[in-house]
């Protein structure tokens, strides 16, 4: 029987296979040569993918961007124009050089050789098509608009957008396995959450959440979800960790998923690892979800560095929920004073002022600049610019409260230079290049 470039439509009439629709398919591409022929920003984008696929991955271009090159381990890079018996052995073939004669070559020896080709520069020729990927909880959703590469990529940011917020309500979507899963919110602004974060949270029986997690990512659980408050407010009401190790153990033996739902990350004054470690005593499954740690992030948004060229070569964070002196502080206070990088702290509102003057004591100048950042991300968000010797009364002056995040060092005078009258020397040939 003859062969036929036309397909048949349902009329009897005939139309060209380069009109037809794509078939979908999933190519499992592990330990599998793919020849990627162009060293350019498609194949640029088209590489990371194919590792992340475990492919064994053949660029063959005489020069590639940085990036390729920085991939050199993960892949055979032959810095060389394409040449004939190039896609000998391959399974798939990306043609994305930015020469046309080149393009079309690769293609005519795929095709010879009956393996699929993708051609960046005219996809009406090619025997295969790049669609919009997006990967969630082992779920690939590929979208084809057929040669529309930007509404491929609008369907698929919309669809993976309603997996992330859960608006997409096939249940089976999420991971759903019994277990706790532990989740670092982020500073407090949903939109700082991870979208790892919203990805538990929408796969949740049971939501396990403290005062400081973001708060509106709450209204957006199903009703079915149950919401466990564990808040822990300071000087007032405290949920003990014990019984909030009770909680997650519990839920989670009744064959729910359990999400542990934290302000910041886990694992910074978290707390995170005491829960881990009560759920593999009573043979729990439990994950991590880490979280943008306020400590950072919380400065950076009001435009803080915790470092920057010739002024800090080190950060500390440190927590201020005892005050120095204090039986339980783990904290050398006197080392820390002498050290001329930035502080970070942390839970210290309430001791702030022997904080202070603990660190003057120490050797840090009482002009150091100092930053108060309250309800960090948050819309109620202040920033109380002060120094080492006039904290303690600022705090009180200006009523600042918890949550805080309390910056020392010379990285606030260079973010607010208004603020302070002694400049900042900045010291040459700190920080070299990546």
């Amino acid at each position: 029987m003859a062969e036929h470039s036309e397909d048949p439509t349902a009329d009897g009439t005939r139309r060209a296979a380069t009109e037809a629709p794509p078939y979908p398919v999933g190519l499992r591409l592990a330990g599998r040569r793919v020849l990627v022929v162009g060293g350019g920003q498609v194949a640029q984008r088209r590489v990371p993918a194919l590792i992340a696929a475990d492919a064994d991955v053949v660029v063959v271009a005489p020069q590639v961007t940085p990036a390729l090159e920085g991939l050199g381990a993960e892949l055979t890079l032959v810095p060389r124009r394409f040449e004939p018996g190039d896609v000998d052995g391959a399974w798939y073939v990306v043609a994305a050089t930015d020469d046309a004669e080149v393009n079309a070559a690769v293609l005519a020896e795929a095709e010879a050789q009956r393996v699929f080709c993708t051609r960046a520069d005219d996809a009406r020729e090619a025997s295969a098509w790049t669609p919009a990927v997006g990967r969630h909880d082992g779920v690939t959703v590929a979208v084809l608009a057929n040669r529309e590469p930007r509404r491929s990529a609008a369907v698929r940011d919309e669809v993976m957008t309603a997996l992330r917020d859960g608006r997409l309500t096939v249940r089976d979507a999420h991971q759903r396995t019994a277990g706790v899963v532990l989740v670092g919110g982020g500073p407090g602004d949903p939109e700082l959450a991870t979208v790892a974060a919203r990805h538990a949270l929408a796969s949740a029986d049971v939501v396990v959440a403290d005062r400081l997690a973001p708060r509106e990512l709450l209204d957006e659980l199903p009703a079915h979800v149950e919401l466990v408050d564990v808040a822990k407010l300071p000087r007032g009401r405290q949920a003990t960790q014990e019984s909030i190790n009770e909680v997650i153990v519990d839920r989670a033996l009744e064959g729910k998923r359990v999400v542990r739902f934290k302000g910041g990350d886990n694992f910074v004054f978290g707390r995170g690892f005491e829960e881990i470690l009560a759920c593999r005593a009573a043979g729990v499954p439990v994950s991590v979800v880490p979280g943008l740690t306020s400590a950072i992030s919380v400065p950076a948004g009001v435009g803080i560095p915790v470092t920057h060229r010739g002024v800090a070569h080190e950060f500390t964070v440190v927590t201020g929920h005892v005050p120095p002196g204090h039986p339980q502080s783990l904290v050398d206070w006197e080392a820390l004073a002498r050290m001329r990088g930035t502080i970070v702290l942390l839970m210290a509102v309430q001791n702030a002022p022997v904080i202070a003057e603990t660190l003057m004591a120490g050797g840090r100048r009482a002009s150091t600049p100092v930053a108060v950042v309250v309800e960090g991300t948050m819309p109620e968000e202040h920033t109380v610019l002060s120094t080492l010797g006039e904290l303690a009364h600022d705090i009180v002056a200006e009523g600042v409260r918890a949550p805080a995040i309390i910056v020392v060092g010379d990285v606030v005078a260079v973010a607010r230079p208004g603020r302070y009258a002694e400049p900042v020397t900045v010291r040459p040939g700190d920080f070299g290049e990546d």
